[in-house]
């Protein structure tokens, strides 16, 4: 991990795990309408990203 030292407010920062983050809640969360508890929330999105994200 590299820590950013570009200046304050720079888009392309933040643009990987933007999309990342849009992408976890498009195809993970969104279509749970609610998670039974913290564990299973962790659970799914474990599963997400170890299981299907990291292999493509």
């Amino acid at each position: 991990m590299r820590h950013s030292y570009s200046c304050k407010g720079c888009p392309y920062d933040n643009a990987p795990m933007e999309s990342f983050y849009a992408s976890l809640k498009k195809e993970c969360v969104y279509p749970v309408p609610v998670f039974e508890n913290y564990e299973t929330a962790a659970a799914v999105l474990f599963e997400y990203v170890h299981a299907f994200y990291n292999r493509k």
